[in-house]
């Protein structure tokens, strides 16, 4: 028998992540960079204490609110393209529970997240214990069985050697571009303490190998097959390609093969907007010439993308026939809509079908360039938008863009926010676009901000948020300025949430319940808008604050900010409704079948219409 070191449950799982490295294409990497946490009486004298023994080995960092640190920590992973990530921890109960949100955001998006929730005891003496929920069927349920439903791993610790089989069972999960997501350690309180003789070996530095999965050659052969029959094939591009590194290999594919192509949100930037087939994103919030292109094309090659209602229409756009080719490392998403499916790593796939395709090219003719200059037309309509009574969301979001240079990452996550980026953002350089939007996680913003500074602490980073996302969470606002980790905030005050008040109008509802006004003697929420001063509120903490109410302002207020050395604030009050409308698209909503508001049946009617032309499956 091997050499031995006798540590706590504790003790051990902070040394073992000390030791975990990641190797990509020949590159070994640190995988575990910080664990992030807040402490309570479940987890600071045990997973507490041993995170102070080894500081000097990992860095602790304090959050604020629990949800927030999870986010942070996917924030940090995604802008490392799953290639590092952080560790985050909270107390029993409450505490915990405030990370499911977070840890069902971070498998939606596929992006590895390792959560340690705080747990009641395993030896059950001094039950039930502060915070401890009892199931009287099931006494071994704690409230942590509620991560099971968002993780692709979860485990409890009862007994201190389980440690070893599921720190490497959670290793294989987040490191498998498949599989990954969120994975749950869960750490009974006496657990965390308690002391075994661990075998050295388990300490031992351990590399994780993300080998490439190559694509078969009869799954190329098919597909070649499709392909060459086609006139009009098109590429859609997701987080797939962003993740492998196959931004560089699909642009060639396009240009060899003159193949449009068209984006999600996880994949927007991979592709340069200056190619002449670019189309933008595609779907619901995508742009006019992706959709059109998407409407009339006969194969769709749809690269790492889960191919989601928001990238699809509801299904719409692929309801005309055209065959769908699915390039994913992950059979259940290749195979999605009754795809010919290349199971293989981005990459290689992409690589693979573009020398089989040999000489190979569309037939598209004046299509796609008349359909990319009809959009850059409505772009610029949309950059010189003046109105009388105020500021237009859209035209602001497109003078940010001029504004920030080509090394500055925007974070978005929620509302409307999305939409105008999706459509008229030009991502000037690729890990620049920083979206959630496979969960669109309202306060992934803020957590998701700090994450990215931390992994590019050189970067200028802007997380673009509403005032509603703002009042829901901004704790790690103060976690940026403690850590000196600045993030700079641009909050587009609209009164409201005024994405949902927009489709609640669209299908025929009354305003109610989606802006946010003085409620008034009849009862109802129909008063003046309620004046928040934002920036007092961010001035309140230690950040720099501006003010923006004209055009003219926005540029002084951002140099500024990017002047700053702690985070920052800035506040643009933008008239209601000024968001962009849709274009060719379709969104599938669940609209009352009866009702007395005639615009209801209306609206309903009108789906429903739509629905009987649209795929199933």
């Amino acid at each position: 028998m091997g050499k031995t070191i006798r540590l706590t449950v504790a003790q051990a799982l902070v040394k073992f992540l000390t030791k975990q490295y990641i190797s990509v294409d020949g590159e070994k990497s640190r995988f575990v960079h910080a664990v992030m946490g807040v402490f309570g009486h479940g987890n600071v004298v045990g997973l507490g204490q041993a995170l102070w023994q080894y500081q000097d080995e990992i860095m602790y960092i304090a959050g604020k609110n629990e949800q927030e640190i999870a986010h942070t920590c996917t924030g940090f992973a995604k802008q490392n393209n799953r290639r590092a990530i952080c560790a985050a921890t909270a107390s029993t109960g409450p505490g915990s529970l405030n990370m499911v949100t977070a840890a069902g955001t971070a498998t939606v998006n596929k992006i590895p997240l390792l959560l340690f929730p705080g747990d009641t005891y395993s030896d059950r003496q001094p039950d039930p214990v502060l915070q401890q929920m009892e199931n009287e069927a099931d006494y071994t349920v704690s409230v942590n069985d509620a991560f099971k439903a968002v993780s692709c791993y979860w485990d409890r610790i009862v007994r201190p050697e389980q440690l070893m089989t599921a720190m490497l069972n959670a290793m294989r999960t987040l490191t498998d571009p498949e599989k990954t997501g969120t994975v749950t350690i869960c750490l009974p309180q006496d657990s965390q303490g308690e002391a075994y003789d661990y075998p050295e070996e388990f300490f031992a530095e351990r590399v994780w190998y993300l080998d490439r999965r190559p694509a078969s050659k009869d799954s190329i052969e098919r597909a070649v097959e499709i392909i060459k029959k086609a006139k009009k094939p098109m590429v859609i591009s997701g987080g797939g390609v962003r993740y492998s590194g196959a931004g560089e290999a699909l642009l060639s594919f396009c240009k060899a093969h003159n193949i449009p192509v068209a984006e999600t949100q996880a994949g927007k930037g991979e592709i340069p907007y200056q190619y002449d087939g670019y189309l933008g994103c595609a779907g619901v919030c995508g742009t006019l010439c992706a959709n059109e292109i998407m409407n009339d094309a006969d194969v769709i090659i749809a690269v790492g993308t889960k191919l989601n209602d928001f990238v699809t229409n509801s299904k719409l756009s692929f309801s005309h026939g055209a065959e769908v080719v699915g390039i994913n490392v992950s059979r259940f998403d290749a195979l999605k809509l009754d795809a010919n499916a290349i199971i293989a790593d981005a990459k290689e796939g992409i690589t693979d079908l573009d020398k089989a395709l040999g000489s190979y090219t569309s037939d598209w003719g004046n299509k796609v360039s008349e359909s990319i200059t009809k959009w850059d037309n409505i772009r610029t309509e949309l950059s010189n938008i003046v109105l009388p009574d105020g500021l237009s969301q859209t035209r602001m979001v497109l003078e940010l863009n001029k504004i920030l240079n080509e090394n500055e990452t925007i974070v978005v996550a929620s509302g409307s926010l999305p939409s105008d980026v999706e459509r008229v953002w030009n991502v000037k350089n690729p890990k620049t676009y920083h979206v959630e939007y496979g969960f669109s996680c309202m306060v992934y913003e803020f957590g998701g901000a700090l994450g990215t500074k931390i992994a590019e602490p050189d970067k200028e980073v802007y997380a673009l948020i509403g005032d509603g996302v703002f009042l829901m969470g901004h704790s790690e606002l103060v976690t940026s300025l403690q850590e000196r980790k600045k993030i700079n905030v641009v909050l587009f005050n609209n009164h409201g949430h005024q994405c949902i008040h927009n489709l609640q109008r669209a299908q025929g509802s009354d305003t109610f319940g989606t802006v946010f006004r003085y409620r008034e003697n009849d009862g109802k929420l129909s008063g003046e808008y309620i004046p928040i001063d934002f920036v007092k509120i961010a001035e309140g903490y230690g950040a720099k604050a501006f003010k923006v109410t004209k055009i003219e302002e926005l540029q002084p207020a951002i140099e500024a900010a990017r002047k700053s050395d702690v985070s920052t604030v800035t506040v643009i009050d933008v008239l209601p409704g000024t968001m962009t409308e849709g274009y060719d698209n379709f969104w599938r909503v669940g609209i009352a079948a009866v009702s007395e508001k005639e615009s209801v049946h209306k609206a309903y009617d009108k789906q429903e219409k739509v629905l009987e032309t649209v795929r199933k499956f």
